[in-house]
């Protein structure tokens, strides 16, 4: 645990004190006696433990500085709350307290303001998916977790959409070796009506032309909202073989609505 390449204002991460098992053991008891010097020990001792996880959002667009605050509120939590009795390592303990923390500051700091409701239904999803390919092997379908939670299937895509980070217009949304197209590219210009309904005539004649499974991939990618690994379960293919489909599919409506 020496090389940690997280950058922390006013803290040299690299010269962290990191605590042996037995240090921290007479420390917790130290601790529990009421000497609240060892607690700060506790604290100090495990930082590196943030560190550790914070690694994962250095490539994000996320304060490190904040993170590793938020950090070191679940951090000192765990030392509160830790029981020498339960027989687990400190670390075991405090990770999900430390990741539950970061989480929430990430999730209420969204660049996009969305209803908390929404996105603890969208973690519930992420947690059910999990918990069932745990128990089952597969995925459950889009009907089954709608169900489980008596919500619609389109109100899964809204929820999982919450968690997504906002695209730039100038984000490339497709390239097929040409050049590439831009999502500011596929916003259609309201003014021209008689242009979108054209449009319109020649993308239902393209859609009954091309393949049953390319029309349901692009149906259920850009009508219903589902993501290409949900579509692939469905399909009981890859989720590889989706993005194929999908991208011949995008390419054969091109060529039919010339």
């Amino acid at each position: 645990m020496s090389n940690y390449k997280v950058d922390i204002t006013g803290i040299n991460t690299s010269n962290l004190k990191v605590l042996k098992h037995e240090e921290m053991v007479e420390l917790f008891k130290e601790y529990q006696n009421g000497n609240e010097k060892a607690k700060e020990k506790l604290v100090m001792g495990n930082l590196k433990l943030v560190l550790s996880i914070l690694k994962r959002f250095n490539n994000q667009k996320y304060n490190l500085d904040d993170l590793f605050q938020m950090g070191c509120i679940g951090l000192t939590k765990a030392v509160k709350n830790f029981d020498l009795s339960h027989e687990v390592r400190f670390s075991t303990y405090a990770v999900p307290l430390i990741k539950g923390e970061i989480k929430r500051y990430v999730r209420d700091n969204s660049p996009l303001r969305v209803s908390r409701s929404i996105k603890d239904l969208a973690y519930k999803i992420l947690e059910y998916k999990d918990n069932y390919l745990a128990t089952n092997g597969i995925y459950p379908s889009n009907s089954e977790i709608a169900s489980f939670f008596n919500i619609e299937e389109y109100e899964i895509s809204s929820a999982l959409d919450s968690l997504k980070e906002p695209l730039s217009i100038f984000e490339p949304t497709y390239n097929d070796g040409g050049d590439p197209i831009f999502l500011v590219d596929q916003i259609m210009d309201k003014k021209d009506k008689e242009y979108d309904k054209d449009l319109i005539l020649s993308l239902r004649k393209a859609l009954e032309k091309i393949k049953m499974r390319e029309k349901q991939v692009l149906l259920e990618r850009f009508i219903i909202g589902k993501t290409q690994t949900e579509i692939a379960d469905e399909l009981n293919i890859s989720q590889a073989q989706v993005s194929r489909i999908e991208k011949n599919a995008i390419k054969n409506v091109k060529r039919l609505i010339k």
